[in-house]
């Protein structure tokens, strides 16, 4: 497959911006660290999966061949990242009174719904981790004699025995992440658990019999495991988080070394995939992005708010995913206006289409190659964004085209502008208690009352409707005649 303009990506372990040249020409192989659901996952957590989302739409539109995996967790996190404290499932089912695996199956099919809520493509396969804990016993066994070592408490990897340990997190430099504490019984402090033996007089709701006793596999084995045997060593891309770059990763690509027999990450090929990248955090003042809370934001919150899952994937398109993006109320407001003004517009451009078909004319050229610029800039969205807004405003041009033209670029995006409606948009709080049909009876009314020049009787409607949480937008630009405060 050859392209005119190469898409040029940042490599966390090269810490530099490079051509993306795939392992197998045509082809993109990606693979996502997905969610431990134990509990509900945040919008900083849903962040990871926009930008892998648009990572892997990218590279549709490049032309290759995608497959993606995300991985779900239900077995093996623990409640520290650097290997201690208690099994975040097992805990999530005490503390509910509930099978571990009752508690997976809820939690997942709530992320399964924010990712359709996010317009996020499904992958070519979500792989489950307990479903493959047999192949995590053959890796493990694969690599133990040379790379690990056995304690009380579980098998460890060694990480002495892997060449440049930790440079994705840059862990011997001032960047690193200062988290590894002391464990007695380790060789070194960053060692960590291939499989973790049930402690003597316990039994796990998961625990399955291995070479090193009963347990469950340590967390970090999962991912390395589940992406080699879906994609093959090495693949293309590997995505996470920014916190996973600096101990989840790091033993991954250990793991990974140690399988493949490889040698120091001078060559980044070596750790199991040829690019790392992460997106940064979302960053939310009042410090409500944390579970740890116990109330935290959900994206079903948004939605109780009356905001549409989609002005939250348009927030994130407006930051860069390297930078760090901060939340706040004004601002989810602020995309839902723009999000607004980009429906209404497709929408008059959708009716002027007819049934479409055309291709984007060449009027469309300079605006869809500064698209391809940006986007192919280490997924630029924010510059893409304004490209969209420049095509959707063009004046004088065939609307079939400028249709086609949308579609091209929303198809990376992922807004889903030619689908979209301003009623979906118009979502009603949850502690709202009038319907659509009532509002509509009312704002006729208003009408009607104003037409007669009885103001009264319009304010007081006005104000009834506040009361029930609507407010009417009099004079709206947009043409919208109310929305839920």
């Amino acid at each position: 497959m050859t392209d005119p303009r190469p898409l040029v990506l940042f490599n966390s372990l090269t810490r530099q911006l490079e051509p993306f040249q795939p392992v197998h020409p045509g082809e993109a192989r990606v693979y996502s660290c997905g969610p431990t659901v134990y509990n509900y996952p945040h919008i900083g957590n849903m962040r990871a999966y926009v930008f892998a989302d648009v990572l892997g739409r990218t590279l549709s539109h490049k032309g290759y061949k995608l497959t993606h995996v995300i991985n779900i967790t239900d077995v093996g996190h623990l409640t520290d990242d650097a290997d201690d404290g208690e099994d975040k499932m097992e805990k999530a089912a005490a503390a509910n009174a509930q099978s571990i695996w009752d508690i997976s199956r809820h939690y997942t099919q709530a992320y399964w719904a924010d990712i359709a809520a996010l317009n996020i493509r499904q992958p070519a396969h979500w792989s489950i981790a307990t479903e493959y804990v047999p192949q995590m016993i053959e890796f493990a066994k694969a690599i133990a004699g040379k790379h690990c070592y056995e304690l009380p408490s579980g098998l460890y990897f060694d990480v002495g025995s892997v060449a440049d340990y930790g440079r994705l997190a840059r862990s011997h430099t001032e960047e690193g992440s200062g988290r590894i504490d002391e464990v007695e019984g380790k060789r070194h402090p960053a060692d960590f658990a291939i499989w973790r033996k049930t402690p003597p007089g316990e039994k796990r709701q998961m625990e399955w019999d291995s070479p090193w006793g009963r347990g469950a596999p340590g967390w970090h084995l999962e991912c390395s495991v589940m992406s080699g045997r879906l994609l093959g060593f090495p693949f293309d891309i590997h995505t996470g988080g920014i916190d996973h770059r600096e101990i989840h990763h790091p033993n991954e690509i250990a793991q990974n070394q140690a399988f493949c027999c490889t040698n120091g990450l001078d060559v980044p090929a070596n750790s199991g995939a040829r690019v790392w990248m992460h997106n940064n955090f979302l960053v939310e003042r009042s410090g409500k992005m944390s579970k740890s809370s116990g109330e935290f934001l959900r994206l079903q919150l948004l939605i109780d708010r009356g905001y549409h899952p989609l002005a939250y994937r348009l927030l994130c398109l407006q930051a860069h995913y390297r930078s760090e993006l901060e939340f706040s109320w004004d601002g989810l407001g602020a995309a839902l206006t723009r999000l607004k003004r980009l429906v209404l517009a497709v929408a008059q451009v959708r009716e002027r289409a007819g049934d479409g078909g055309a291709r984007p004319g060449p009027k469309f050229g300079d605006a869809l190659d500064r698209f391809d610029a940006a986007i192919c800039d280490d997924l630029n969205t924010p510059v893409a964004l304004t490209v969209l807004d420049d095509i959707v405003g063009m004046k004088k041009v065939d609307p079939g085209e400028k249709l086609a033209a949308i579609g091209a670029v929303d198809a990376v995006l992922g807004l889903g502008l030619l689908t979209l409606d301003r009623a979906a948009l118009r979502l009603r709080p949850k502690a709202t208690t009038i319907d659509e049909a009532a509002i509509a009876k009312v704002l006729e009314d208003r009408r009607a009352a104003r037409a007669d020049k009885d103001f009264a009787r319009s304010d007081a409607l006005r104000d009834a409707l506040s009361a029930a949480g609507i407010d009417v937008m009099d004079g709206d630009p947009l043409g919208w005649d109310w929305k839920p405060q």
